[in-house]
């Protein structure tokens, strides 16, 4: 965690300024995540980043519990929810790989731009499947490398090594697909706008 940690941490100045790629997909991802949710939701989303969905997502729902293991991107977090007047998003530095058990299951978990950034989806995928109360839903957008530049398998390790690039796990849209429904998720939702784009999935949990 450390090291991803510095990572993010000496980005998070220029991430915060980048403007949203692909702005149309992303007002088209929180509509559609909007369509799924209530007011007594309690959500989590993990790899929050500078909280930008969180806060979009907050006046629709009970609670967001908002976790990423960088704290400079935190702050920024913080700072954006003061400034837009949003106080029901609690924002902590964690590790979902390690984070507990909750002591109530969540009703939906967000996983935005995070999973081809793990070591290990599966297990995350298998864990936040454990922490969804029955029908409730795992909601991703993943970068699916492995379609167009499956040479990134050769030149995503070096870029690490050299303190360039983050864990970066190549991964092919079936691939992704696969890993969600592991555990026994059903896809209620799919859509990927593009060869380039993410790919962006709803899944639920059985009842």
């Amino acid at each position: 965690m450390a090291a991803t940690s510095r990572f993010w941490d000496r980005t998070a100045d220029k991430y915060a300024r980048l403007p949203i790629t692909h702005e149309d997909d992303y007002q088209t991802k929180l509509k559609v995540t909007q369509g799924y949710l209530r007011p007594d939701m309690e959500l989590l989303e993990f790899g929050c980043g500078t909280g930008g969905t969180a806060i979009k997502h907050a006046p629709f729902v009970a609670h967001i519990r908002a976790i990423d293991f960088s704290e400079r991107m935190l702050e920024k977090a913080r700072q954006r929810a003061h400034d837009t007047g949003v106080d029901n998003i609690t924002f902590e530095r964690a590790d979902i790989t390690t984070l507990p058990p909750p002591d109530r299951p969540y009703d939906m978990v967000l996983g935005m731009s995070i999973l081809h950034l793990l070591s290990d989806p599966d297990a995350v995928i298998a864990k936040v499947y454990r922490m969804l109360a029955p029908g409730g839903y795992f909601v991703s957008s993943t970068a699916c490398l492995g379609d167009k530049m499956a040479y990134f398998k050769v030149l995503a390790p070096i870029g690490r090594a050299v303190g360039l690039l983050p864990i970066l796990k190549i991964m092919s849209t079936d691939e992704v697909i696969a890993r969600i429904k592991r555990p026994g998720f059903e896809i209620v939702h799919r859509w990927k706008p593009g060869e380039d784009r993410a790919l962006f999935v709803v899944a639920r949990k059985g009842d």
